[in-house]
């Protein structure tokens, strides 16, 4: 095992005691997932860039660029509640909600009306 000197951040390894080893992967795993995520809807923005879609071309790049930086937000906000929930696990609090759901829930629909508008009318 390292020594904790040598964990990465301190801002959350430096707290409280390590929780059960379960826990804390179930927590990457769940970090991971939201990567994945935010990779999905980085491969949304490229496809919608690169595709000929029935949509006007300012607004097809305005979809490609709302979901890439849909991207960017869910993959910084999956860092910071994976560090979150890893500190409260080692402090014994309650276990922060995430904010990357509204992000992507967000994107996705936004996505869906424009995508159906467009094709609905043709662009």
């Amino acid at each position: 095992m390292s020594a904790p000197e040598s964990r990465w951040p301190r801002s959350v390894y430096d707290r409280g005691t390590d929780p059960d080893p379960r826990f804390t992967l179930a927590n990457e795993r769940t970090f991971l997932a939201w990567m994945r995520t935010a990779l999905a809807l980085l491969a949304g923005a490229a496809a919608v860039d690169a595709l000929d879609l029935p949509l006007v071309d300012a607004v097809q790049t305005a979809l490609a660029v709302v979901l890439a930086l849909a991207a960017l937000v869910t993959a910084t906000v999956a860092w910071r509640s994976w560090a979150r929930t890893e500190r409260a696990m080692r402090e014994g609090h309650a276990l922060p909600s995430n904010p990357a759901m509204v992000v992507v829930l967000a994107a996705v629909v936004v996505a869906g009306l424009v995508l159906g508008v467009g094709t609905l009318t043709g662009g």
